[in-house]
């Protein structure tokens, strides 16, 4: 983990948040827990954490860390998360939302 703070400013965070369908929560956690340890081999993460909604159990959340934009890219096309795209389209409700973002503070 980088701790030095002029470095973690150059990072790339990413914000992205889902809710499942009614009833389809523990499966969609499941699939989201399936995939952090293949993207702990990911080239260029620094962190990548999955959140729960506390107040609403079928919001799920991940706050990650990136060493650039190419490194971001490089895990969008990962087998792992190309075929987690073919199987949520069922347990989501709405759409998922990406947010890219650098801290300035």
């Amino acid at each position: 983990m980088i701790n030095d703070e002029t470095t973690d400013r150059e990072l790339l965070t990413v914000m992205a948040s889902m809710k499942a369908r009614r009833g389809k929560e523990q499966l969609l956690r499941e699939a989201l827990e399936a995939l952090i340890e293949p993207t702990q081999h990911d080239e260029g993460m620094v962190a990548y954490h999955l959140h729960q909604g506390v107040e609403d159990p079928a919001l799920f959340c991940f706050y990650e860390k990136w060493t650039n934009a190419e490194a971001l890219d490089s895990h969008l096309q990962a087998p792992h998360l190309v075929e987690l795209g073919t199987k949520v389209d069922d347990l989501l409700d709405g759409d998922i939302v990406i947010h890219r973002v650098r801290r300035i503070g």
